[in-house]
């Protein structure tokens, strides 16, 4: 594939317009943390936006709230008020739901007034009453609603194109959307380097949305490898924020869709092979830096790694032989070749003494 091929003859180090190799902090939207199944404690403030939904910050936004006929991004989970039953999880999913302000469906009203008084990166909790849910009637399909059911929602916006037809991810040409996507990625790559690190990780994570699996799927060659090239270098970069960010396991997940694509992409091996490392996955971490090194021997940030895990190890094993000699006390010292001759001549004396004393006990018998 053209497009692997020229990325991976770059060095790991060298910036491009495509990719962002700064190893700065940013943040990143992942699964929220949560305590049991059921929707999270919130302490804030209630903020009424209709006699049927209340909304709850759980994390701060920024910017502008979406306008009418905005195209939104947002995860969310959702359950039923009365029996705390989880009914969809999207982060579960892995995949981002798309909805367009004042288009949503009947059973989404009140998702959508919620969504409309949020502000991008904003995550909270939402109580919905079930005349702008699933209604009397409820759903006995997917998702599975009682009837007249009121609904906590915990979402969180990633955030909205403003278009005034909102025209929807589906009713995109496939230009149209690898070039949407493009876009979001030339923004968060402009973002990052004016260090506003959650805009920028939004801006990626909605380039994500726009080319998501079932779409890539219908793709093949020279519209594959374009949205590939914008695909990507997303996760890649998202990668090398959460390895700064500690969010080792997150980052292996990143590195990993990339080498679904592309086995053999450099940057995906090495940053993945860094994340590996800081888990103490030695073994692991080395094979990728070693198939690494195999298509970029000259490197010099791959030799680094290798060698620094080659240290590690060193200086393992030296600390595991010091807590051993603890453990075990000294080693025996052999003792002088001169009191072993002593203890010869000792045994060889008393051995003559034991014969001595026989054959005069056994003249001594004789006698008698």
């Amino acid at each position: 594939m053209e497009v692997a091929q020229q990325q991976q003859s770059e060095p790991i180090g060298q910036e491009d317009e495509n990719e962002i190799v700064t190893e700065n902090a940013a943040f990143v939207h992942g699964d929220p943390p949560q305590v049991g199944d059921g929707p999270p404690k919130v302490d804030s403030e209630v903020e009424v936006l209709h006699e049927k939904v209340t909304k709850q910050i759980i994390k701060e936004g920024h910017g502008q709230k979406p306008s009418k006929y905005s195209t939104c991004f947002l995860h969310y989970r959702a359950w039923t008020e009365s029996t705390q039953h989880k009914f969809e999880d999207t982060w579960h999913e892995q995949r981002p739901i798309e909805m367009i302000i004042g288009k949503e469906k009947k059973e989404m009203a009140g998702l959508a007034i919620g969504v409309s008084n949020m502000k991008a990166g904003e995550r909270a909790l939402l109580h919905v009453g079930s005349e702008l849910g699933y209604g009397k009637e409820g759903s006995f399909s997917f998702p599975n609603v009682p009837p007249s059911a009121d609904i906590i929602y915990e979402i969180e916006l990633i955030g909205f194109d403003e278009t005034k037809e909102g025209k929807a991810r589906g009713d995109m040409t496939a230009e149209e959307r690898i070039g949407a996507a493009d876009r979001r990625k030339m923004d968060g790559n402009a973002l990052f380097k004016e260090e506003k690190l959650e805009e920028a990780m939004q801006q990626y994570e909605m380039a994500v949305a726009y080319l998501g699996d079932d779409f890539m799927f219908q793709l093949f060659g020279k519209y594959r490898d374009m949205a590939l090239a914008v695909k990507n270098p997303c996760h890649l970069n998202m990668a090398a924020c959460l390895i700064k960010l500690k969010r080792y396991e997150e980052a292996i997940g990143q590195c990993s869709i990339v080498l679904g694509e592309d086995e053999n992409n450099v940057k995906a091996l090495f940053r993945r092979g860094k994340a590996r490392a800081e888990l103490g996955q030695t073994d692991a971490a080395r094979e990728d830096f070693q198939k690494a090194r195999k298509y970029a021997p000259e490197d010099k940030a791959i030799a680094r790694e290798l060698r620094l895990i080659a240290q590690h190890e060193k200086a393992v094993y030296q600390k595991q032989k010091e807590i051993y000699k603890g453990i075990f006390g000294p080693a025996p010292q052999p003792k002088p070749r001169q009191n072993r001759l002593w203890q010869c001549l000792i045994i060889m004396w008393q051995w003559l003494l034991s014969i001595f004393y026989r054959l005069f006990k056994r003249e001594g018998h004789k006698s008698d």
